[in-house]
């Protein structure tokens, strides 16, 4: 996954970082599908993602705090987390952040 094409902020980054049950039937589909849904969504700006079997953080970028709660309330969007609760994750936890400056570079 490359790198998420971000606008000068300020803008909003959802931390989602999760430990995994072991259960993999059906979470790349529905990972899949929480991402197709994020993309479609007003105000998404791009998505970063990392881990392993373990752990997990996923970083999604958005233009207000508001996009964020109205994507998360999306219905089919409420059903997947349902099923992540009950099958995928032993645990995870969201964070919301607002993010003031960015810098790097590129090679």
């Amino acid at each position: 996954m490359a790198q998420a094409n971000t606008p000068q902020p300020p803008y909003y980054a959802a931390i989602f970082s999760s430990t995994h049950t072991g259960a993999h039937e059906g979470y790349a589909e529905d990972t899949e599908t929480i991402l197709e849904l994020a993309k479609e969504h007003p105000g998404f700006l791009g998505i970063e993602a990392a881990g392993d079997d373990g752990l997990s953080i996923a970083v999604s970028y958005w233009d207000s705090d508001e996009t964020i709660r109205a994507f998360k309330e999306l219905a089919e969007h409420l059903i997947i987390q349902k099923r992540g609760r009950e099958s995928y994750y032993k645990s995870y936890k969201m964070r919301v952040a607002r993010v003031e400056r960015d810098y790097g570079f590129n090679v």
